[in-house]
This record gives structure tokens, C-alpha cells and sequence, in this order.
């Protein structure tokens, strides 16, 4: 089973390079000062999540290299809009940088905000997960095909987050359930400012699914309060390399893979 997976990209504000340009064609005085002060890196998801974590590692390291702090803020709100609308509007100056999400090309369709991946100047793919299906660990589920089946028998009882209204999660699942001939519907959605309150809204009670990815329920995992059934990848996962094998399905015309416990 195929399902997208999260995808961030590190980039600057939009004109960004043409800013770097222009710190080029300056004196060379004003070049070697660059920078010289705090640089601002803005994430569009909450606190705790996996864009986050990346986040604070990139600026953990980006500090050393320039010499000046690197400081996370995260701007969250309109299912992503907030966070991203901020970076593309922030002055070109080289001192705003911010980490967007595979969203920047969903938005846009949903009449959310006109801005899309040209809104901006990427600077590199920094990372990549595939998506999970994490359940509560006293949750009956064994496998995936228990879940999909309870699913399939009492549609509109099982409730999901992890994102936004049509985030790269909430597409996730509802791929893997068209993938399996079960309406997409029949899980309803319930937004979120990213995984991390997801993961603690299915903690609570208030969803019975989170389909979002290993790193980010790692440490309720750990902790035993969350399980995942699988992640939909082609490769078992690094982080629990013995507890996830790939097994090959024929389905359709092509063939799909989703490493399972």
C-alpha cells in the first residue's frame, strides 16, 4: 500500500537567492559581515512534532556554522497557511529562513491561500518520512487489516489527526482506505497544528487513529502508550528494525508493499 510521504524542504523566503546574489555584488566588507546577527527559522507546525524536531536540529547546526544564534519559531494556524504565508512574506534579507512542508503544494487547491512551491526558493530536501498508522496501545488492533476491518464495518466511528484539513496525513489515510475500497469518509478528519497534538488527542481519547510518522510517535511508543501497525513504506523501519518486516501485495495492476509488525 502506497501512501505519500512528508516531505520538508529547508527554504529561504522568497527572492532568498536573489538576496545571496546581491550580498555578492556588494562591497566586500558588507559580504564578510553576513551575518551579523540572529537568523529567524520559521516552522508552520506546533511545537513537538516531526517538522520541529528537524527544525531545531537544522538550526542546532546551522548555528555553528555562522556563528549566530538560529531561532525556531513556530508560526501555526489555517491548516499550515499561517506558518508558510509568514516565510514567503518575510523581507528577502537572508536573516528569515523557514522549514515548508509537502502542504505548500496541497493548499492552494483547497482555496486556503494562492501561495504554491514557486512562492519560494528551496534550498535543500532536509526530510523525508513515510507515513504510520499508530493506534492507542490498549487498542484491540493487532494488525492493520484488524483496524481496516473495523473500520470497513462501522464507518463514521473511527476519528484521525496528525494535521491540517488535507495535510500529507490526512491524505495518507485516506489513500491507504481508497487503496483498500473503503470510503475515505469513513474516518472523519479532525484538524490539527501537527502531529504531536494528534498523537495527544488519540492519547486521550478524542481519536482512535494517527497516521502520522515514526519519528514523531517515537516517544509515546516508547513510553507504551501508543502502537503502530505499520508504516507505509517499501522498507522496514530503521527505528524498529525488528519489528517491521515488507511483505509484497498484488493488488490491481501494480504491486504495493507496507511494512508491518
Amino acid at each position: 500500500m502506497h501512501a505519500p510521504s512528508r516531505r520538508s524542504f529547508v527554504t529561504a523566503i522568497s527572492g532568498a537567492l536573489a538576496g545571496v546574489a546581491l550580498l555578492a555584488a556588494v562591497p566586500q566588507a558588507a559580504a564578510q559581515n553576513y551575518p551579523s546577527r540572529p537568523v529567524t527559522l520559521i516552522v508552520p507546525w506546533g511545537a513537538g512534532g516531526g517538522t520541529d524536531a528537524t527544525a531545531r536540529i537544522v538550526a542546532s547546526l546551522l548555528e555553528k556554522e555562522i556563528g549566530q544564534p538560529v531561532t525556531v519559531v513556530n508560526r501555526t494556524g489555517g491548516s499550515g497557511v499561517v506558518g508558510h504565508a509568514a516565510i514567503a512574506s518575510a523581507a528577502p534579507d537572508g536573516y528569515t529562513i523557514g522549514l515548508a512542508t509537502v502542504e505548500i503544494g496541497m493548499m492552494h487547491w483547497q482555496g486556503l491561500t494562492e501561495l504554491t512551491g514557486a512562492s519560494y526558493t528551496p534550498i535543500g530536501l532536509v526530510n523525508a518520512d513515510p507515513a504510520g498508522i499508530n493506534v492507542r496501545a490498549d487498542a484491540p488492533y493487532k494488525t492493520v487489516n484488524d483496524l481496516l476491518a473495523a473500520i470497513k464495518a462501522n464507518p463514521g466511528k473511527f476519528k484521525a489527526s496528525g494535521t491540517g484539513q488535507g495535510g500529507i496525513w490526512h491524505l495518507a489515510i485516506a489513500g491507504l482506505l481508497r487503496d483498500q475500497k473503503i470510503d475515505p469518509a469513513s474516518v472523519p478528519w479532525v484538524p490539527s497544528n501537527g502531529a504531536a497534538p494528534g498523537l495527544q488527542d488519540m492519547v486521550a481519547g478524542g481519536v482512535e487513529v494517527a497516521p502520522v510518522s515514526l519519528p514523531e510517535a517515537r516517544s509515546l511508543i516508547d513510553a507504551g502508550k501508543v502502537k503502530s501497525l505499520a508504516i507505509m513504506s517499501d522498507k522496514p523501519s530503521a527505528l524498529y528494525p525488528n519489528r517491521y518486516r515488507a511483505r509484497r501485495h498484488h493488488e490491481g495492476r501494480g504491486h504495493r508493499q507496507v511494512a508491518r509488525r
